[in-house]
């Protein structure tokens, strides 16, 4: 961990998932969630899922079916495919990296989570990387994959990176015993080398946050949703990922 990180990562609170509202029609990781944090002068967090012929789709879920039709897994689906799929109640349609970047055009910061099986496949950070080679607003990747991250260093020395953690995660499929212990310590930072860190609310304080402020490392937390996560955000990390509230 290193405190490089610009001032835009912590100087505004971030929409998590866009600014959505399923009661009044806007779905998380949609166009409308998108334009409506835009238009509220908010930063946004996205998630980013690869796809059969490589490419980094806006979407959370591993697979249709919460927020679409069908239940198809998102990696057996082409790109041309998936943005045919309506949201469920919405016309809003699924977008790529790049209709987002095109969409949000750096009028607001961009915090972009790339999803990982924990399986070593790095084609999406590989895909982000090649869009936002081209993108010229603000905009950072992260992931709870430390190998994600690891490969950001590499593919895009110039993007700022981050890494996603919660102090007591599931352990991960096919990975030694404390493993999951390590990701929630950050003890893979030294060859990470993560630039900002995003953690859960509700594991705050937390040792891996405040030695990371002491060394300057930003801490973003997820997911705000009450006042009282409100207070312990302001209180022990830079800013909030928020939903359901407004900061």
């Amino acid at each position: 961990m290193r405190g490089s990180a610009p001032a835009w990562l912590t100087a505004r609170p971030i929409a998590h998932r866009g600014l959505h509202d399923a009661a009044a029609g806007i779905i998380e990781n949609t166009p409308s969630a998108v334009r409506a944090a835009v238009a509220a002068n908010y930063g946004i967090e996205v998630d980013l899922q690869i796809t059969a012929d490589g490419e980094a789709m806006v979407f959370h879920d591993d697979a249709l079916g919460r927020l679409t039709e069908g239940s198809a897994p998102l990696a057996s689906q082409t790109a041309a495919a998936l943005k045919s799929i309506a949201f469920k109640a919405t016309t809003d349609r699924m977008i790529t990296l790049g209709d987002l970047c095109d969409l949000v055009a750096g009028r607001v910061p961009l915090v972009l989570e790339l999803k990982s099986r924990f399986d070593g496949d790095l084609r999406v950070a590989q895909r982000a990387a090649a869009v936002l080679a081209s993108y010229a607003g603000p905009v950072a990747a992260m992931s709870f994959d430390p190998m994600l991250v690891h490969a950001l260093r590499t593919l895009a020395p110039s993007l700022l990176r981050g890494i996603v953690a919660e102090r007591h995660f599931d352990e991960a499929p096919g990975k030694p015993p404390g493993y999951s212990l390590a990701l929630g310590l950050l003890l893979h930072a030294p060859w990470s080398r993560p630039q900002f860190v995003a953690y859960g609310v509700k594991d705050l304080p937390a040792p891996a946050t405040t030695l990371a402020r002491l060394i300057g490392c930003p801490v973003l937390t997820w997911t705000v949703r009450s006042d009282a996560d409100l207070t312990r955000a302001r209180r022990y990390a830079d800013q909030a990922i928020f939903e359901g509230i407004r900061p």
